[in-house]
């Protein structure tokens, strides 16, 4: 086990041009976008002036209990819509973007670092048609890079506008025939796991709390272990990898790492943080990862 500290060779698209007072200043394309950072508790490097001359939209909350809602304030002249792309090496792709209500846009450009790591481990592989799972799929930045580098994906989000959004990426980057599944993700492995259906690799990205297409209640804390004991039971046992992010401020890497080990004994890992660096040098951390290949 080795715990690492990785800022990833992000998309040519995207630079985070200033951190502090609670917020992040980010490029996506040729829009600059102001949004909340819970992390970012240092000051600015930038002026208020600069920030507020910079960005195109900025994004407030509704109110200080719901953080993560709220509404844009836009300049002449941003779109609703917009499309960036990601290339390193031989891995090609496009995504849209778009303001939405909850401050994402339909990326997390951190995210580079296991879709490099997806393509590696597809390519060490050298299975004719490997099969992926990735649930909690969200706009399918991860789909896309398996999908691109040869395997038959399966793609699971419990919100169908979601997938509608993952299908439009896949359209847009020229590729096709990712399986979408509007369901949650829960149901779903416990009813491959009765099928006897297996995977050579398996993403997961779940939220700290969510809920099913039929209202079915995710909580992070109380059904991580589960999951990750099913998928030990759907990961082919040699020639196959596994990845697990997690962006729960407060849960500790240490207790995915306990989980993984229990269900995957013996198994080595890598485990760490996934930061983004702004333009004065400073670290911002966006989330804990965990991932192995065998």
């Amino acid at each position: 086990m080795s715990f690492q500290r990785i800022t990833p060779n992000v998309l040519p698209d995207y630079a985070l041009l200033d951190t502090g007072g609670f917020e992040k200043l980010e490029r996506f394309g040729k829009y600059v976008l102001r949004r909340p950072e819970p992390q970012a508790v240092w000051d600015k490097s930038l002026t208020e002036a600069e920030w507020q001359k910079l960005a195109h939209a900025s994004f407030s909350r509704k109110n200080d209990k719901d953080a993560d809602t709220g509404n844009w304030q836009v300049k002449e002249g941003m779109p609703d819509r917009w499309m960036v792309a990601y290339k390193h090496g031989d891995l090609k792709f496009n995504m849209r973007l778009a303001l939405t209500a909850f401050k994402h846009v339909g990326i997390f450009p951190e995210q580079a670092e296991n879709w490099d790591y997806i393509t590696k481990c597809l390519a060490d592989l050298k299975e004719e048609k490997p099969r992926v799972l990735n649930l909690f799929a969200y706009t399918g930045g991860a789909s896309l890079a398996a999908k691109a580098a040869g395997a038959d994906v399966t793609h699971v989000d419990s919100v169908r506008q979601v997938v509608s959004w993952s299908r439009e990426n896949m359209e847009a980057s020229h590729l096709q025939d990712i399986r979408w599944v509007v369901e949650d993700a829960f149901k779903f492995v416990q009813r491959e796991l009765k099928r006897g259906k297996t995977y050579h690799g398996i993403i997961l990205d779940p939220p700290a709390y969510g809920r099913g297409p039929e209202g079915e209640k995710w909580i992070l804390e109380k059904q991580i272990n589960d999951l990750i004991a099913i998928c030990s039971g759907l990961l082919e046992p040699t020639h196959s990898f596994f990845i697990i992010n997690l962006y729960s401020m407060g849960f500790s890497p240490v207790i995915t790492e306990n989980i993984v080990a229990s269900h995957f004994p013996g198994q080595s890992f890598e485990s760490g943080e996934l930061l983004l660096k702004d333009a004065a040098g400073r670290s911002l951390p966006t989330g804990t990862f965990l991932r192995f290949y065998r």
